[in-house]
């Protein structure tokens, strides 16, 4: 390459979204087992926004990052140069991935990104560049969740290993925060199984979520979810957190929710009523993400887009993630 630096967005220090900042640094090169990629577009995470307030691990992983650091690891672009002990992976080949994680070493708020070979998949031919990446650490959370672990590393955030519950006709799925990037590919995930799908959202997106195969809408803003949906078989709340414990009893005895961000749950109601919570840390997988891959490339699962900018415009993404109420992913564009 004739070139020796390219543009990227970087931490040197954390706070607000006016810390990003786009600025020159050197062109990675790639170590074994990796794949320079030149960037077409970002996916923009929560991750990516813990880091730059001030997380610097990962729950899952032992690294620790120090500034200046460049965030990202959703990306979508072609392969620029291949190291040697590489197979399957050419120079050219249109390739996305989830990189590096749990970790904040993606480094994908760059042009070029050196990107270990393993964490990608070949981009789906009808797929363009910003909808790919939007998929993989949404999409990713959605499968290892509802379809395939695909790992045996403990979870960081239980003894016991997550186990994906069966999906099929017979089942029952709400997915609250279904509106969001894990929420909307898991609602699809759900009906290409044959289940029939709850979504959660605001009131907005009631159409949205209908045309992705949801059987039935609930709006928070003017119902609580846990009042008038009862028995089913799986909560996956895409929002977790503190407020996931209400949920427990809109499962069936034998149930299970799974938050993806983990609550506080209380180890009797949890026994009396019969039902199992679990949740799971994400990790980059590129064979799962070619099976994704496919349902995308087949329009099984579509990615839906909330905005973008330009790779330049990171605050500005960054301003519109805190906003809220996001309606499927928030991605950059690279030049």
């Amino acid at each position: 390459m004739s070139k020796s630096t390219m543009k990227a967005v970087r931490l040197h220090a954390h706070g607000g979204p006016e810390v990003l900042r786009y600025e020159d640094v050197p062109i990675p090169e790639p170590a074994p087992g990796e794949v320079l990629v030149r960037v077409h577009a970002v996916g923009v995470n929560p991750p990516d926004r813990y880091l730059r307030d001030g997380l610097t691990s990962v729950p899952g992983s032992d690294a620790t990052v120090t500034l200046p650091v460049v965030p990202g690891t959703d990306v979508s672009g072609v392969v620029e140069a291949v190291a040697a002990d590489v197979d399957g992976l050419a120079v050219g080949d249109e390739v996305f991935g989830l990189l590096r994680f749990p970790g904040f070493g993606g480094s994908a708020y760059a042009e070029y990104v050196a990107a270990p070979a393993a964490h990608l998949a070949r981009k789906p031919a009808g797929v363009d560049h910003v909808h790919a990446a939007g998929a993989p650490m949404a999409g990713l959370t959605a499968w290892q969740f509802l379809i395939e672990v695909g790992h045996d590393r403990p979870s960081p955030f239980q003894d016991a290993p997550h186990r994906p519950a069966r999906l099929d006709a017979g089942t029952t799925v709400l997915v609250n925060g279904a509106a969001g990037g894990v929420g909307h590919i898991a609602v699809q995930l759900a009906k290409w199984q044959g289940a029939r799908v709850v979504a959660v959202a605001s009131g907005g997106h009631a159409s949205f979520l209908r045309e992705l195969g949801a059987d039935r809408f609930v709006d928070y803003t003017e119902e609580r979810a846990e009042d008038v949906v009862h028995d089913v078989d799986l909560v996956l709340d895409a929002v977790g957190g503190p407020g996931s414990r209400r949920f427990l009893r809109t499962l069936r005895r034998g149930g299970s929710l799974f938050p993806v961000l983990p609550g506080v749950f209380d180890e009797a109601e949890v026994h009396e009523l019969g039902v199992t919570v679990s949740s799971a840390q994400v990790r980059s997988n590129g064979a799962q993400l070619a099976e994704l891959g496919r349902l995308l490339d087949a329009g099984t699962v579509r990615v839906a887009i909330d905005s973008t900018y330009a790779l330049a415009d990171a605050r500005a993404a960054h301003e519109r993630a805190a906003r809220g109420h996001l309606r499927g992913k928030i991605v950059l564009t690279v030049a």
